[in-house]
């Protein structure tokens, strides 16, 4: 699987999202992750995920990712990837909208959008949108009301008894599946919804989404293909059950603050041993 993200352009620079989805879908499971991140950042980027490979996103003489150069290098990566995760700290600004809609426009491979692609679709024209992607959406309360207010959409993704009409009505706009995180994490085809009972306030913790992004990532690489062949609705819910169960096993014994994206990553391989069993 593959992981677009990272900002190189001062004056904020982000590598943490990436490597954060890329550990996620390592601990999850998938074979191989590669972290697709701006030049300048790939050593830093490899340094906190050295489990992963890497590929060197061109950029200007400012550090802004050159979206074309970027768009050519991608295609011939994702021709073998099993799922793309796109978004986490990829900054916003033309070039990152550019790569952004570019990705959107694919068939395949799935994609799990997050972060900074969603603020890119949120963005953009709409007559600019050409959502082809077998896509899952991970917008968290503030991210869903972007989206919502550019797609026309009266929704409440906060309060709990609206929030799953609130998913639904996204997922129904763009022909995808919304996973819209927060207390009671909801899960939607625009058909069937689901709504996590796993998890802890312990989740609120910087990069926790990103580990999510990069564990639903990791269930589509390993069972979204023959002979498992899970839906992404199924993937998307797994992955959120199991985002969920490690933060309840951390929180068991460590209470409800205080945990990093580090130690959510260090208990989902025995989260899902326990799946398993």
């Amino acid at each position: 699987m593959v992981v677009v993200g990272g900002q190189a352009q001062a004056p904020r620079v982000m590598l943490g999202g990436p490597a954060f989805s890329a550990l996620g879908a390592l601990r999850a499971g998938a074979g191989l992750a590669v972290l697709a991140v701006p030049a300048p950042l790939l050593a830093h980027a490899l340094a906190v995920a050295p489990s992963a490979t890497g590929l060197a996103l061109p950029v200007d003489e400012d550090g802004a990712i050159r979206a074309s150069a970027a768009a050519a290098l991608l295609d011939r990566a994702l021709d073998r990837a099993q799922a793309l995760v796109l978004g986490p700290g990829l900054g916003e600004g033309d070039a990152q909208q550019t790569l952004v809609l570019r990705m959107l426009s694919l068939e395949s491979p799935p994609m799990v959008v997050d972060a900074d692609a969603l603020n890119a679709i949120a963005a953009a024209p709409i007559p600019q949108l050409d959502l082809r992607a077998t896509a899952v959406l991970t917008p968290h309360p503030g991210e869903y009301q972007r989206l919502a207010a550019a797609l026309g959409i009266a929704a409440d993704p906060i309060d709990p008894a609206a929030r799953p009409e609130a998913a639904l009505l996204l997922a129904q706009r763009l022909g995808c599946v919304v996973v819209l995180k927060g207390a009671g994490t909801v899960v939607t085809d625009g058909q069937r919804t689901w709504v996590a009972r796993s998890g802890n306030a312990a989740l609120a913790t910087a990069g926790s989404g990103d580990v999510l992004s990069g564990v639903i990532a990791g269930m589509v690489s390993q069972f979204g293909r023959a002979p498992q062949r899970m839906g992404l609705f199924d993937c998307a819910c797994l992955g959120v059950h199991l985002h969920g169960l490690a933060a309840d096993r951390w929180a068991a014994t460590k209470g409800n603050a205080g945990m990093l994206a580090s130690d959510l990553l260090e208990a989902i391989p025995e989260v899902m041993a326990s799946l398993r069993q």
